[in-house]
């Protein structure tokens, strides 16, 4: 795969095509759709030279979508990577289209409460229709849509382009496990979800105590966002928590003990990759901080704020990071919420402490 690394500097001139932003609305599991026409054709805009940056994400906004984004690798190159897109996308869905309609049912009413929460007032005319619901758009249909940036959430421009450069690494990632592995089956998928958001987590936070309050922050984060709905509980939780805890904790602490020597070469490959990639990520994030290129927006939406020490920018940066990867792999929030539940008691009830010898990890 050819990678763009991120100017930090803004000192050299840019020479890449603009973005390119394509939704594919698909009402299904969009595994099919990523492994049999994303992935070949990421591939082959790659091989030929074509692309300077990729990744997807999973959106729900007037319809379940994938949110395809290609940068082509120069300006010259936007008209065929453009095509090329299109052309794949198209024959897809005419191939193997979406069955699946949500103008009715539990999947129209869960989006519209996700819609209600998201946009409570102010910019949600665009999306409504005269009944006040949200509008959906055509199952098995793509538009090509502007590519808007979330600077406030990742820093700024310099934020951006570190997050794009590892949105690439973990669409990949994703991509590929979505190949090779069993992510149908829920235990195999959570599973999967867990282990990278141990690897994640533990590389940018590996102090203990400031990891497990991390985890419990951020479940209280999405327990707080989503209130009165149902969909992140805690009680139920709990109830697993017996079963699972022993397992996990063993797992989390083989994995911390790996990450702590500097030996990711103990995990599992597709672990020791992830780590590897995480803590090049973490370098980056550290030094875009202290050159002071990390500006955020405030949390009320009021004003900017740079911030410089690694340690407050760090968090900052993993939300968002840990969060998206989980989006891709199609895990829903209630269950992102489940799994930092889990690691953050198993954190605080003393499993996960780093053996003697730092333990293995296996498959």
């Amino acid at each position: 795969m050819s990678e763009m690394t991120p100017s930090t500097t803004g000192a050299r001139a840019d020479t890449r095509g603009a973005w390119q932003a394509l939704h594919v609305f698909y009402a299904a599991n969009p595994q099919p759709l990523l492994v049999q026409c994303v992935r070949p054709l990421i591939a082959g805009l790659t091989a030929d030279g074509l692309l300077a940056g990729h990744f997807f994400i999973n959106y729900w906004l007037e319809g379940p979508h994938v949110r395809l984004r290609l940068r082509p690798a120069t300006p010259e190159a936007e008209s065929e990577v453009r095509r090329r897109a299109e052309e794949a996308v198209a024959g897809f869905l005419k191939a193997r289209p979406a069955l699946y309609e949500v103008d009715s049912g539990f999947l129209n009413e869960f989006y519209n409460t996700l819609f209600d929460i998201e946009f409570p007032e102010g910019d949600r005319a665009a999306f409504m229709g005269s009944d006040g619901r949200m509008n959906l758009r055509p199952n098995n249909s793509y538009s090509r849509e502007p590519y808007e940036p979330e600077y406030g959430k990742y820093g700024g421009p310099a934020g951006v382009e570190l997050a794009e450069w590892h949105f690439a690494r973990s669409s990949d990632l994703v991509i590929d496990a979505l190949h090779r592995m069993n992510l149908h089956l829920r235990t195999v998928l959570l599973g999967t979800s867990a282990q990278l958001m141990m690897v994640m987590a533990g590389v940018f936070l590996p102090d203990r105590e400031e990891l497990a309050g991390y985890l419990d922050r951020y479940y209280e984060f999405w327990h707080e966002a989503f209130p009165g709905t149902g969909f992140i509980g805690s009680e139920e939780y709990d109830r697993t928590y017996g079963q699972t805890a022993p397992g996990l904790g063993r797992r989390f602490a083989a994995v911390r003990g790996a990450l702590a020597s500097g030996e990711s070469g103990r995990l599992p490959a597709f672990l020791a990759g992830w780590a590897d990639h995480c803590h090049e990520l973490r370098e980056r994030a550290e030094s875009l901080a202290v050159d002071g290129d990390l500006v955020f927006r405030s949390w009320d939406g009021t004003r900017d704020e740079r911030v410089t020490d690694p340690d407050e920018a760090l968090p900052l940066l993993l939300s968002p990071y840990m969060h998206m990867t989980n989006n891709r792999l199609h895990v829903t929030i209630r269950d992102e919420a489940y799994l930092a539940h889990l690691l953050g008691r198993v954190l605080r009830e003393g499993g996960g402490e780093v053996p003697a010898d730092g333990g293995a990890v296996t498959a």
